[in-house]
C-alpha cells in the first residue's frame, strides 16, 4: 500500500522497512512473510529505533497490510516502550487481516497517543499532520 520514495533514507528492520519524509512523519511497512520477531529481537529492534529518531516522540504511519501476531510478552513491551517515542500512530493497510490485527491492537490495550486505522495513505497522513 505504501510506497518508498526514491530519494528516501531507509532503514531496514527483521519485520519492517522505515524512513522519515520530508514533514518529520516516520513511516513503516511491514515486510511479507517473515516470521514474528522473539521479543530479544524486539528490544534489539527497539534500540536501534531509538537511535533512528534521536530519542524524540514521533508521529507514525504504518503499513499493516502485512503484519502478523506477535507474542503477549512482545505486545506488552511493545505497549511499555512505544508511547515514549510516539506522538501519534495512523495505521493502513490493503488486508482483511492487517486491519483485523490493527483493531485487536486497538481492543486489546488502550493507547496512550491518539491512534487511527486508515483506509489510504493520503488520509492517514492529513490526520497525522495535526499532532506534528
Amino acid at each position: 500500500m505504501l510506497k518508498i520514495p526514491e530519494n528516501a533514507k531507509i532503514r531496514e528492520w527483521p519485520t519492517s522497512t522505515s524512513w522519515i519524509d520530508k514533514d518529520g512523519i516516520l513511516y513503516s511497512i511491514s515486510k511479507k512473510g517473515v516470521a514474528p520477531p522473539s521479543l530479544k529481537d524486539t528490544k534489539k529492534s527497539l534500540e536501534e529505533f531509538k537511535e533512528m529518531v534521536a530519542g524524540k516522540k514521533m508521529c507514525m504511519l504504518v503499513d499493516v497490510t502485512h503484519s502478523m501476531e506477535s507474542t503477549r510478552e512482545t505486545r506488552d513491551y511493545v505497549a511499555e516502550e512505544f508511547p515514549k517515542y510516539v506522538k501519534a500512530l495512523a495505521m493502513v493497510s490493503d488486508s482483511a487481516l492487517g486491519k483485523m490485527l490493527a483493531n485487536l491492537f486497538f481492543t486489546l490495550k488502550k493507547q496512550p497517543y491518539p491512534a487511527k486505522m486508515f483506509n489510504n495513505e493520503q488520509d492517514a497522513k492529513t490526520w497525522l499532520k495535526q499532532y506534528l
